[in-house]
């Protein structure tokens, strides 16, 4: 494991946030997940790295209480767990962003931050939503994670993808998250605004937040991963920590390893024109034969 930084846990005797354990999952004949293991520390980021169909969902899904596994086990600080429904992780401590967010595009910033856990003023049938509080709060808790929100009042929708996703990310942090499942937040953001989001993911994962960064992208897991588990067809490719493994290695796993090589080999082969000693010939325009 790495070394821990200012504010980071280096692990020591404590058991992780959040282990699985040989983690398998089956959809009818569809093995989705197979034999998967890593760890979750508090302080450090964990980036589950995969192509489409490498079975990255289904892990989102077993650690955020949407599915069960079928077999291996889900343990949180070193006891085993099983969540029946989203709620009871969210209970846990374990929140996930989705790549939608689950924000309102044409509610303003602050509506949005407080959505689902809106501060209240009054008792009983008097009891009443606090909107100059929740606005207050929004502001006062986006400033302190060091998020730059001009105005609290504008529409969401307006934001760039990296400002949502820092604000997201800052909502589920508010919410009490120890561990946040972040869901491929890169994905359909320039360099800069990608620079903002992991940015922020590195922030929480000095607030000792544990973090796990669901990507297709090696280059942004990297610079801020501790931790690396790549996944391919539901298969575990290997589990590092991050003086285990380079970028290039984690690139090649990604992209086959041995199935790459064959396919480089194969396309150094030398086609028809090469073997035949001469170039490709191409009728001179106009000619139809």
């Amino acid at each position: 494991m790495s070394a821990a930084g200012p504010g980071r846990a280096g692990g020591g005797g404590e058991p992780p946030l959040l282990e699985l354990r040989d983690v398998g999952k089956t959809f009818g004949t569809v093995i989705a997940l197979d034999g998967v293991s890593t760890t979750v520390r508090a302080g450090e980021v964990t980036c589950v790295l995969g192509d489409n169909g490498a079975g990255k969902s289904t892990l989102i899904k077993i650690l955020a209480g949407v599915h069960r596994q079928d077999r291996g086990e889900l343990l949180l600080e070193g006891r085993p767990v099983a969540f029946d429904a989203p709620r009871e992780a969210l209970d846990a401590g374990i929140a996930t962003v989705y790549q939608d967010l689950a924000m309102i595009p044409l509610m303003s910033i602050w509506r949005n931050f407080t959505l689902g856990n809106e501060p209240t003023r009054g008792r009983g049938p008097f009891r009443r939503f606090d909107a100059a509080r929740a606005k207050e709060l929004a502001r006062r808790e986006l400033a302190a994670m060091g998020i730059d929100i001009r105005d609290p009042d504008q529409p969401v929708g307006t934001l760039s993808g990296g400002e949502r996703q820092s604000v997201a990310i800052a909502r589920a942090e508010h919410r009490g998250a120890r561990v946040l499942i972040l869901d491929e937040p890169t994905s359909a953001l320039g360099v800069r605004q990608a620079g903002v989001v992991l940015r922020h993911i590195a922030r929480a994962r000095d607030r000792g937040v544990g973090v796990v960064f669901i990507t297709h992208n090696p280059h942004h897991a990297y610079p801020v991963g501790d931790r690396f588990l790549l996944l391919g067809r539901g298969r575990s490719l290997g589990d590092f920590a991050k003086g285990e493994v380079s970028i290039e290695e984690v690139t090649r796993l990604m992209a086959g390893g041995r199935e790459l090589d064959a396919l480089t080999e194969e396309l150094r082969t030398p086609g028809p024109a090469e073997k035949g000693g001469g170039a490709l010939k191409v009728p001179p325009a106009g000619d139809d034969h």
